[in-house]
């Protein structure tokens, strides 16, 4: 049973890496309006996946070695319901569809086509989710196959966490999975426990960057434990990253979460210190980007 932290009476939005900033300001705008916590990450992530300018959410993602544009997002409560899609075709707005499997279904992930014809069966839109400029980017990716062998490209999700008004938890994860990936991958973000957990009265966490790290060690899970032996989120995190390089063998991956303590604590950390990952931050009194240190 969840150890209860004393609610906070003004809200706060959290979201990974810079394009997260401006998601965060929707999603505070939508708990500023009366809304609670799940609209705000909804809304907030929905943002994002509508942003063709983010290569790695949504419309405009990076498509896969096929080049089709397979999406991927979670969404939960304060109270453990949530729902998830993931290998998601021609549907824009993932973490919508995710909504509805909590809401509708009694199921938690529905995956491929068959999230695709429910999604059709509620009413949403099919369209082509490949711009011009992702297409660009295939092309000369395909090229570059017969060439010297190509670093990968980043491949970041957008995590969201939120507390409403009324001191309530819920979070919500969306991404296009890595670029140029395998037909059929699936990462964390879809995946509850990995890529996003939520414990009202707890808090909450989401993962960004390689998908099968946080997979391994149910990494949002094992930070969101962390919050519930009292370490407060900074330290939570790190625990979880000193333990994926341990397993590893060594620190040579991308990999960081964010963190959302039920009274409004939070944190940002990366695994490794030259990943750039900056992390936005939403409260009354505006917005800010913060810099996530590295532990290694």
């Amino acid at each position: 049973m969840s150890d209860p932290v004393a609610p906070r009476a003004n809200p706060v939005v959290i979201a990974t890496w810079p394009f997260g900033l401006p998601a965060a300001k929707v999603a505070w705008q939508t708990i500023a309006g009366g809304g609670t916590a799940l609209d705000a990450v909804e809304s907030g992530v929905v943002s994002c996946e509508d942003d063709p300018s983010v290569n790695s959410v949504g419309y405009g993602g990076l498509p896969d070695a096929e080049g089709e544009v397979t999406l991927d997002a979670s969404i939960m409560d304060h109270r453990g319901a949530c729902g998830a899609v993931a290998c998601l075709s021609r549907i824009r707005n993932p973490v919508r569809v995710a909504r509805c499997v909590m809401e509708r279904t009694p199921h938690v992930m529905l995956v491929g086509d068959g999230a695709r014809r429910f999604a059709v069966s509620y009413g949403f839109h099919e369209s082509d989710l490949l711009t011009e400029e992702s297409a660009r980017r295939y092309r000369a990716w395909r090229e570059g196959l017969a060439a010297a062998p190509r670093v990968p490209e980043a491949h970041d999700t957008i995590g969201m966490l939120a507390i409403d008004m009324g001191g309530t938890l819920a979070g919500a994860c969306s991404t296009s999975g890595t670029p140029f990936k395998l037909p059929g991958r699936v990462g964390d973000s879809p995946i509850i426990g990995a890529g996003l957990f939520v414990a009202g009265g707890v808090g909450a966490a989401s993962a960004t960057g390689v998908g099968e790290e946080a997979i391994k060690g149910c990494g949002s899970f094992a930070v969101v434990e962390n919050l519930r032996r009292g370490l407060p989120p900074a330290e939570a995190i790190s625990l979880v990253l000193e333990e994926i390089a341990r397993r590893r063998g060594d620190a040579n991956t991308h990999i960081s979460f964010i963190a959302l303590r039920a009274d409004g604590a939070s944190a940002g950390r990366s695994l490794r210190a030259d990943t750039g990952f900056r992390y936005a931050l939403v409260e009354a009194n505006g917005g800010s980007l913060i810099d996530a240190a590295g532990i290694y």
